[in-house]
Parts: structure tokens; sequence; C-alpha cells
């Protein structure tokens, strides 16, 4: 019972915060058949008409925000790629010649020993 009254007292602030929101004009899509008089209905398709062309401007402005920024990020990428390929042939340049120079080092010591083999049985 005590847990009731402390858990009604504790949402009470709560329920006063909660007021009913007045009505206002929202923009938007409005039906304009319920209109009686020519008048409201032409005011009420102008409205409608207002409505889409912000709503296109709006959604226009985002879609080329995000097409700029995609350009750029696909150019910040090429340029990574190009950088990353050229570390790649550097790559492959430096163990190609590291390849030769180890085979040069294997043919090369045979030479060297046979006249210090000679030198050795005199």
């Amino acid at each position: 019972m005590i847990r009731r009254i402390a858990l009604v007292a504790s949402l009470a602030p709560l329920v006063q915060v909660v007021v009913p929101a007045r009505a206002q004009d929202v923009p938007g899509i409005e039906i304009c058949t319920v209109e009686k008089t020519m008048e409201r209905r032409t005011s009420c398709l102008q409205s409608n008409v207002e409505f889409l062309q912000k709503t296109i401007t709006k959604l226009s402005a985002d879609h080329q925000q995000k097409l700029e920024a995609a350009n750029r990020q696909i150019e910040g990428l090429k340029a990574a790629v190009v950088s990353l390929q050229k570390v790649v042939d550097d790559l492959q340049a430096a163990a190609k010649k590291a390849a030769e120079d180890q085979k040069k080092k294997a043919e090369a010591p045979p030479a060297k020993d046979a006249p210090a083999a000679k030198e050795g049985g005199k």
C-alpha cells in the first residue's frame, strides 16, 4: 500500500507536465475536395503546391549535398588507391631486386671458393 502511494506521488509531477497541445496548422498535403467554394479549393490547392515545391527544393538540396560528399569521398579513395598502387609497385620492385641479388650471391660464392681452395692446396 505504501509502495502504491509512493508510486503515485512520484508520477504526480509527470501528470502535470502532460498538457494537451493546441492544434497547429502543420504544413502538408490537404484534401481540397472537401472545400465547398471555389476560392477555398483554389487556396487549398495553392497551399499544396507551395508545400510540394518547398519539399522538392529541400530534398534536392539534401541530395545535392550527399552527392557532393560522395564525390569528395570517391576522390579521396582514388588518391588512396593511387598511393597504395605505388607502394605495391615499389615493394614488387624491391622484392624482384632482392631475388636477383640473392640469385647473384648464390652464383658468386662458388667462383670465389674455387680460387681459395687452390691457394689452400699450395
